[in-house]
């Protein structure tokens, strides 16, 4: 992984225009470049910080808006766990096939162009779903607005690339993260106390017009792009920044612990719900909902990434939320309410701080491509969503909670082996550096 010392420059993403410019007195003969990029300290940061917050509310609402309603929907519709969990996966797994092609198309016509578009089509695609009349339709409409919020995420971390200043990136990252967390923690909340009251067609209209709201706000709020210059529609290109990108040995594992992390995520709160509604808690559906205020904990812990990174180091920063996650699933095996609870809170602590660092950290490696590098890693980690909530409610299904968290301390395994892998790699090459410049000095 990257080393906190290593966010002095940003590369320049392809078909964008350089990060640096001069302002009047540069051209006069000033040797000190005015970078144009945004400051954490100037209105248009907080205007952009604010935007993104709204659209990251916006797609996680909607993205997994049926997940706490999963056991009222295998009710109403008399389908299994398994077969309900599909409203989600679809739609992650749309989301991770259409990301790359959109990130694309956001090449050619702009981030902020695609971003709109995307969040429109989610939305009015949300405001149908209620009317779905059997579990087939609604998995078919979910996976059509997963491939239209797969416009967002991507195409979000190469504007914050292109428009933030390197200094302020991780923080500008963890911030749209945040409302990410708060996104899916309100659709949660609103989904479960409208279910128990209205049934669960009219909690999903109710996360459709909260998505509405936030688009608005989005729109409205966030800054044209100043450094953006579009690109060429051309696939051997767009095919040989992929393959340059997977043949990058630290993009790789970037792109595995997003995966992993997120297998741990989805198959938590997939199957969390059916836990809660049976015995011994037997939870109504509402306070199901609001077990998801846990989420303000990931706000916290992802906004408060970059500050993690800067006292840790970015390894540093991935140990420690492995190692919050793995405390959190053992915790949650507890029979007690307040011992799941904990263990809800450590697992979301640790999950959107591992997910801040690594996505921040694709942001920075690339050195060309940056909106494909960002994409490549959207569909890894959501593909582990899709996987994760799958075979969550698989493992669910044929062993109870414990077989769910066996599933997710297998993932937790893999993200500290990467890890650790990158450390002793990081180590390595490190000596290397060292004999190397020894040689030089001793050969002069």
């Amino acid at each position: 992984m990257p080393s906190a010392s290593s966010t002095a420059s940003i590369p320049v993403v392809v078909g964008a225009a350089s990060p640096v410019s001069f302002d009047s007195s540069a051209q006069r003969g000033s040797s000190e470049p005015v970078d144009p990029r945004l400051a954490p300290s100037s209105p248009g940061f907080r205007r952009m910080s604010f935007a993104l917050f709204a659209a990251g509310m916006a797609a996680f609402a909607l993205l997994y808006s049926t997940q706490a309603l999963l056991p009222a929907i295998s009710a109403d519709l008399n389908v299994t766990a398994a077969q309900a969990s599909g409203t989600v996966s679809a739609a992650t797994g749309a989301l991770a096939l259409f990301v790359l092609p959109l990130s694309a198309l956001s090449e050619r016509f702009g981030r902020r162009t695609v971003m709109t578009y995307a969040l429109v089509v989610a939305v009015l695609v949300a405001l149908v779903i209620p009317f779905a009349p059997n579990v087939e339709w609604l998995i078919a409409l979910r996976a059509v607005q997963g491939a239209a919020l797969a416009g967002l995420p991507a195409s979000a971390m190469a504007y914050l690339a292109e428009e933030v200043g390197p200094k302020a990136l991780v923080a500008a990252i963890g911030l749209f993260v945040a409302g990410n967390s708060l996104g899916g923690m309100s659709g949660r909340i609103v989904t479960g106390w409208v279910a128990q009251l209205w049934g669960w067609r009219a909690a999903l209209a109710a996360v459709g017009l909260l998505a509405l709201v936030c688009a608005v706000v989005f729109r409205l709020m966030l800054p044209k792009a100043r450094n953006f210059r579009p690109g060429t529609l051309n696939p051997r290109a767009l095919a040989k920044t992929v393959g340059t990108h997977l043949s990058d040995p630290l993009l790789r594992r970037l792109y595995a612990i997003g995966a992993l992390f997120m297998t741990v995520f989805g198959a938590v709160y997939t199957v969390i719900g059916y836990r809660l509604v049976e015995a011994p808690f037997s939870l109504p559906q509402g306070v199901v909902g609001s077990i998801f205020l846990v989420y303000l904990v990931g706000t916290a812990s992802s906004a408060g990434a970059g500050t993690l990174v800067a006292r840790t180091g970015r390894r540093g920063a991935l140990y420690l939320a492995v190692s919050t996650t793995a405390v959190g699933l053992l915790l949650s095996l507890s029979h007690s309410l307040a011992g799941v609870l904990a263990g809800l809170v450590l697992i979301t602590a640790g999950f959107f701080a591992g997910h801040a660092v690594a996505s921040s950290s694709v942001s920075r490696t690339a050195q060309t491509g940056r909106a494909q590098a960002s994409a490549l890693y959207q569909s890894a980690y959501y593909l582990g969503s899709s996987v994760g909530g799958t075979l969550g409610a698989v493992a669910f299904h044929a062993g109870g909670w414990e077989a769910t968290v066996g599933l997710g301390l297998l993932a937790v395994v893999g993200v500290a082996s990467i890890t650790l892998y990158g450390t002793r790699c990081a180590r390595v090459e490190r000596r290397s550096s060292v004999v190397a410049g020894r040689s030089a000095v001793t050969n002069s």
